[in-house]
């Protein structure tokens, strides 16, 4: 079984972004500008968040943060995205997702600017990832997809499991995983709460990407063995035996799939420190403006 290392990966990552930064502004190119807008005080949010924030200082980018209460209006959070779209100096940015109910994630994800819409939700950004023309990826998939190549996995020919339909992550995925490129050329099926059979189809998967919101629902008899095992998810769990009174569980029962699995990500550790670096990716294309002119 091999690691799949999200923290060693990103480290490396982040330093490739911070020699680009460092060439980039040398020529004379502007400093790449990410903001982030946070509604309400979620706890997970507030910790992604600062992680971002850390990360820009990290490899030379300037960085917003944008708070707002959880009162916020719909409308004044549209204010909000319509200033950061009109703000030349701001490169990309993000509204950090969950919002609160009474917000409309689509109406909020519909106003950012596509040329800065550096998560990749933007509608116009979706249509262009599936008609294979440059985009911003969704950076949870676009992080995926790193861990698959760096680590030199054949996906061609192979079938990949994504359980999980969201926008976010599973739509994206199971679409880049069947593209006509590396990673990619897979037989994908999409899973979901009202699949049958779930067991039985995931047993079958040489890839299986788990992103379903439920801590350590996918055990030893979901996978099959030297199956390549992708796990999304991350969930705050109480935990009595840790200072911070919670414990982060992925979507997979790690001790009990590891030794079936040739590769897996750990949680956390894994797949959530390489989204950042696809939304710093991102950041720096939009920056370059290598996708939109």
């Amino acid at each position: 079984m091999q690691l799949l290392d999200g923290k060693a990966l990103s480290n490396i990552i982040k330093a490739e972004i911070k020699e680009e930064v460092d060439k980039w502004t040398a020529k004379g190119g502007k400093k790449p500008h990410l903001a982030a807008i946070l509604v309400g005080n979620d706890g997970a949010s507030e910790t992604y968040v600062a992680s971002k924030i850390k990360s820009c200082e990290q490899v030379g980018f300037t960085s917003t943060f944008v708070r707002l209460p959880e009162n916020t209006s719909e409308e004044d959070l549209l204010n909000e995205v319509h200033k950061l779209n009109n703000d030349a100096d701001v490169d990309g940015f993000i509204v950090q997702l969950p919002l609160p109910k009474h917000i409309s994630e689509n109406t909020i994800m519909e106003a950012v600017a596509p040329a800065k819409d550096v998560d990749g939700f933007h509608p116009i950004n979706v249509g262009r990832m599936c008609k294979g023309l440059p985009a911003y990826l969704s950076a949870t998939p676009f992080g995926i997809l790193e861990m698959l190549e760096r680590a030199k996995i054949e996906t061609s020919g192979k079938h990949c499991v994504v359980i999980g339909r969201s926008q976010i992550v599973g739509l994206p995925m199971a679409i880049l995983m069947q593209r006509n490129t590396y990673p990619g050329n897979s037989t994908v099926t999409i899973c979901h709460s009202r699949t049958q059979n779930l067991k039985e189809i995931c047993k079958t998967a040489d890839i299986l990407v788990v992103a379903l919101g439920r801590p350590e629902f996918v055990t030893a008899d979901y996978v099959k063995d030297g199956a390549v095992v992708i796990d999304v998810g991350i969930t705050r769990v109480a935990d009595e035996t840790k200072k911070s009174g919670f414990a982060l569980k992925g979507d997979v029962k790690f001790d009990d799939v590891a030794p079936l699995a040739s590769h897996i990500t750990p949680v956390p550790g894994g797949v959530g420190l390489m989204t950042i670096c696809g939304l710093l990716t991102n950041t720096l294309k939009a920056a370059r403006r290598e996708v939109y002119n």
